[in-house]
């Protein structure tokens, strides 16, 4: 084989393992963007429940912490999520968002099952809703329509926060958050919103400190 033949046929080598490095596979571990997942949000809520009766089970392990109720007061007329009501994660029960959150400091944990980040952040978020007691109301919301598997990475996790189903990213169009997990979302006692944290947290003390430096709640 002449020398320019060997050239040539090292080139192609290299080409076609470029091309099989590239190509895109359906078991890649990679991580869609969120807009791939979501889009910007839609105003009709979604769920992949396959099974309800696996579905009840899952909720039976992951044991998790009622969602709040709606406040006995009115709604506060400037509430960023009004009119938004979410599927409970822990019983598949309606949640008004703005009447449950009203009248008390709140911090909305937006996460998904299949986000790195999120797994290490989640604990920490559990020992501050522990540590803040009713001071602050802390509230998962589940960004991705597999509820399933968000309930069995919270028992994978031992995280039993409230949370709420939004599979349409309807709470993150409401805040104006981007479109990058996790983000914390802290909102005022009046339903306005004190700060979107799009970052991840790696202490409890962190989120303490940002709780009460941008709602003024000491925890």
């Amino acid at each position: 084989m002449s020398s320019a033949a060997r050239w040539s046929l090292a080139a192609l080598v290299v080409v076609v393992a470029l091309v099989v490095a590239i190509w895109p596979r359906g078991d890649d571990a990679g991580t869609p963007s969120y807009e791939d997942r979501f889009g910007s949000g839609s105003s009709t809520p979604t769920s992949v429940n396959t099974d309800p009766d696996a579905l009840a089970a899952l909720r039976a392990q992951a044991k998790l912490a009622p969602c709040p109720a709606a406040a006995p007061t009115t709604e506060p007329a400037g509430a960023v999520l009004s009119g938004i009501t979410l599927e409970c994660v822990g019983d598949g029960t309606p949640v008004d968002l703005a009447a449950a959150l009203g009248g008390r400091p709140a911090l909305l944990n937006l996460w998904a099952y299949w986000c790195g980040p999120c797994a290490e952040e989640l604990p920490y978020m559990q020992q501050f809703s522990d540590r803040a007691g009713d001071a602050v109301t802390v509230l998962t919301v589940h960004t991705d329509p597999n509820e399933s598997s968000a309930l069995s990475r919270l028992v994978d996790y031992s995280v039993t926060l409230p949370g709420v189903q939004d599979g349409d990213g309807r709470v993150r169009a409401a805040v104006g958050a981007p479109p990058v997990l996790p983000v914390s979302v802290l909102i005022r006692p009046d339903g306005t919103v004190a700060k979107v944290l799009p970052q991840p947290f790696h202490s409890v003390d962190e989120i303490a400190a940002a709780v009460e430096q941008n709602l003024g709640v000491a925890a």
